[in-house]
């Protein structure tokens, strides 16, 4: 019964979290500038530690995880450590500037809007088969004659959802720098029509039935796809790197407590790998802050620009 009530307990916190768009100042994520340990003399500035897991629409499946990066933390920082995982990331940024929130994990997207409105900066990020990128690729039946994204002009095609990296910001970045769409050419005076589709998985299925020529999606994605989808399928283009994921501060901490936390995030590769999997799906690295997004922030100002 305990454990339970404990469970329930846990639920209704997080659903109230994410509900409140990330206002738990009551909370406190320390002092908005960075803070003091009030008397501290070293180690971690702040009093508590407030982290943000990747937003979920089920939260509540995350409970084990949370818990066991909170005492994993708390035991390196010797700080309180509250993590928290949020149903939508659209608040993010208004959390770092009033100082509710110190950490977050978010995908390449919202990192890079984030670090252009100046409310995060880049601490790590996750690799993938060991390198902090990966491609995106156009895929079509293997037996069309397609070899590149510019045979198919005048073509319906299908991207894998609107917000994504892979299967959208990245592939409409390349047809611009290859001239094909910009502020004055819109997605669809090149194509004939565009689809966008709930995930990589969707747009396939469009490619299977006919419905469009060719779709734009992850590498990884299709990956794991099924034997007999990929024995039906072909790579037209790859183009990218995406930046992986990446776990971000707000701007305004310490030069001092970013180092403490990034070292604390990074000693997890050695201690508690399995941890770490699950809450940040692969191996942490450092990065260079300001190269790891520097193609999300071109592609967020050609979709900005974009004619529609």
């Amino acid at each position: 019964m305990k454990s339970t009530s404990f469970l329930l307990s846990r639920i209704v916190t997080i659903s109230c979290l994410g509900a409140c768009s990330l206002a738990f100042a009551s909370c406190g994520g320390g002092n908005g500038d960075g803070g003091t340990n009030g008397g501290a003399s070293e180690g971690l500035s702040l009093k508590q530690l407030v982290i943000a897991l990747k937003a979920s629409e089920k939260p509540e499946e995350m409970l084990a995880e949370q818990a066991a990066l909170e005492e994993y933390l708390q035991e390196k920082l010797d700080r309180r450590v509250k993590v928290i995982v949020p149903t939508s990331s659209d608040s993010i940024g208004k959390s770092f500037r009033n100082g509710t929130l110190d950490v977050c994990y978010l995908n390449s997207t919202d990192a890079a809007r984030n670090v252009a409105q100046a409310t995060a900066y880049v601490l790590l990020a996750n690799l993938e088969n060991g390198k902090p990128h990966y491609k995106s690729i156009w895929l079509s039946l293997k037996g069309k004659d397609y070899g590149s994204v510019e045979e198919l002009a005048g073509k319906p095609v299908a991207f894998a959802k609107r917000i994504s990296a892979s299967g959208f910001l990245i592939p409409a970045w390349d047809l611009s720098k290859r001239g094909l769409v910009g502020p004055d050419k819109a997605l669809t005076d090149f194509f004939s029509q565009t689809i966008y589709g709930t995930g990589g998985v969707s747009v396939v299925r469009k490619v299977l039935r006919g419905e469009v020529e060719a779709a734009a999606m992850s590498e990884n994605e299709n990956e794991n796809l099924s034997d007999e989808w990929k024995a039906k399928l072909k790579v037209v283009q790859e183009q990218g790197p995406v930046p992986t994921d990446v776990i971000c501060c707000r701007h305004t901490l310490s030069p001092a407590d970013r180092e403490i936390i990034r070292n604390s995030l990074l000693a997890m590769n050695e201690d508690n790998p399995e941890l770490r999997d699950k809450v940040f799906h692969g191996e942490l690295a450092e990065v260079n802050p300001k190269e790891h997004l520097k193609i999300t922030l071109e592609a967020l100002k050609v979709e900005e620009t974009l004619k529609q």
